[in-house]
């Protein structure tokens, strides 16, 4: 698994991969949850939690600069041998199931509320799942090309919101620092979950072209998602008062209603509708993520059997059970004390602990 000649990615396409598993479904609530937490200060929370984002994705970038040539697993075997990476292998691939996994349920259950409401639930991961397969099936490069057709065909979204903007009321935002700043700290936690996605670094680093340019890639691809983040959060934030802010589930859609065409009804439908494009930037690269993983394991090159594997469990899985709405509330809490080991505490850690290795070393051969 170490040849990554013709697997290779552009800066764009590492950008657009990181930043579009990040945004995707997480972006729906985001402004209601940061509104519970800190009322409509809640977007202050958004820069703080960007600011710790950004230093677990430069974190990630400084251990693969330890081992260029390979993934973190390939890293942690020729440091402390096979039975490290097998593990981190093993445990990583749970952590790429657990979001894939995420994305696919909250895809559905909005699928279902806002379009399909009558659609089995299988029904819909079946339809989901037969182009995730044709994509990842031929590799990360693939993968890369769609994530970044996906953002060259979204541009237009936040011009539609800005139209949005003429019902605002901007006095909303008033006074800065209603509570002080508890308020604000406390809404930091709410911005961890919106900004998984890094840890996938970890094994497109070997495959980018130009690996001198990483750091500059994990910065703008953590500030275009807090950018798109506290875009969306102010003018839900200016549409709905103080007391309506936090009442609406996906208030990133609710505000669409606001948009009014004499051809259209329900504006909201077809936005949802091209929106699937969107979250699907969680599900197939987590997806091909996955199957690596497991195919690092065992020491195959091809991804086909793993994958193939993967969407027949998930498709006759939903067949007999199919989370709620709570079920997947209580899966994204879970996710978040995860998600915060391995993409923040991790990363930091094993940095400190490859520098001291190689101080070590250092200092033992200059004796």
């Amino acid at each position: 698994m170490n040849s990554y000649v013709g697997k290779q990615i552009t800066l764009f396409q590492f950008i657009s991969i990181i930043s579009g598993s990040q945004v995707s479904v997480a972006v729906l609530n985001l402004p209601r949850k940061l509104s519970e937490a800190a009322d409509t200060d809640g977007w202050i929370a958004l820069i703080i939690g960007w600011a710790l984002s950004l230093i677990a994705g430069l974190a990630i970038v400084g251990v693969m600069k330890y081992y260029p040539n390979g993934t973190l697993f390939d890293l942690l075997s020729e440091y402390m041998g096979r039975w490290a990476g097998v593990l981190a292998a093993m445990l990583f691939a749970l952590y790429f199931f657990y979001l894939m996994y995420d994305g696919l349920v909250r895809t559905i259950l909005v699928t279902k509320t806002w379009l399909l409401p009558t659609t089995q639930s299988f029904v819909l991961m079946s339809l989901l799942l037969i182009p995730a397969y044709s994509i990842v099936r031929h590799g990360i490069r693939n993968v890369a090309r769609y994530a970044e057709l996906i953002i060259w065909i979204s541009l237009w979204i936040p011009f539609v919101y800005i139209y949005t903007l003429k019902h605002a009321h901007w006095v909303y935002l008033l006074p800065l620092l209603k509570e002080g700043w508890l308020p604000i700290l406390t809404a930091v936690k709410a911005t961890i979950y919106p900004m998984l996605g890094m840890v996938s670094i970890f094994i497109l680093y070997p495959h980018l072209k130009y690996k001198e340019y990483a750091t500059k890639g994990i910065v703008i691809a953590n500030s275009i998602t807090m950018l798109l983040y506290l875009f969306v959060t102010i003018i839900c934030y200016v549409y709905f008062s103080p007391e309506e802010s936090h009442l609406f589930n996906d208030p990133v859609i609710s505000v669409l209603k606001s948009i009014e065409f004499k051809f259209i009804e329900r504006i909201e439908v077809p936005f949802i509708s091209f929106y699937l494009f969107i979250f699907s930037l969680i599900w197939i690269p987590m997806m091909y993520l996955l199957t690596y993983c497991i195919a690092w394991i065992f020491k195959r090159e091809s991804i086909g059997i793993p994958l193939r594997l993967l969407i027949i469990l998930l498709a006759v899985g939903t067949f007999f059970y199919f989370p709620t709405y709570n079920i997947n509330n209580f899966l994204v809490r879970q996710l978040f004390w995860v998600g915060l080991i391995l993409e923040y505490i991790f990363p930091v850690c094993l940095l400190c602990y490859l520098w001291l290795s190689k101080f070590w070393k250092e200092e033992r051969s200059s004796l």
